[in-house]
């Protein structure tokens, strides 16, 4: 949470000709309520199901429509291991936005609608204990940036092709 994933996702498919597709906005979308909502009345169990579920429609509607998509994930989604194993299904190629915790933490202080987000101590705990799935990643790239700068990053990795015009 914080590293900028929903917005370099959007720039990055605009700048490129691809499909964009917000996992956590399908969930909300999808359900009519907020993921803090989600959390709150259904509980974390419940969200991570419904998670699943869009991912797998996601990535199930791109392969139909044979359509280049870039999904923004949520900060716990490959901390799930059936979500890696879709992912993996798919040959999804996985990229970690990473940003030192202290600055992830400075551009999360103010958010008050992240449920698993309380205070600086589970913060990093909670950091701490995805970040092995995080390091899975094909590739990792800075995101303590600006997100134009990220997307550069990403275009010079040479794994995106640009869709013609």
């Amino acid at each position: 949470m914080g590293t900028g994933k929903s917005t370099v996702a959007r720039l990055l498919a605009r700048q490129i000709g691809w499909h964009h597709v917000d996992l956590d906005r399908r969930i909300t979308d999808s359900t009519g309520h907020s993921i803090p909502e989600i959390f709150e009345g259904e509980g974390e169990p419940a969200f991570r199901k419904l998670e699943y579920e869009e991912l797998a429609r996601t990535l199930g509607e791109a392969k139909a429509l044979g359509r280049a998509t870039i999904v923004s994930l949520g900060g716990g989604t490959t901390a799930q291991p059936a979500n890696l194993a879709l992912l993996e299904r798919n040959g999804a190629t996985l990229i970690w936005l990473h940003c030192p915790v202290e600055e992830l933490l400075r551009r999360c202080a103010h958010i008050t609608n992240r449920p698993l987000f309380r205070d600086e101590a589970t913060f990093r705990a909670l950091y701490n204990e995805r970040l092995p799935f995080y390091e899975l990643a094909h590739y990792r790239v800075e995101s303590s940036v600006e997100p134009l700068r990220v997307v550069e990053q990403i275009l010079a990795l040479g794994i995106l092709d640009k869709v013609p015009a």
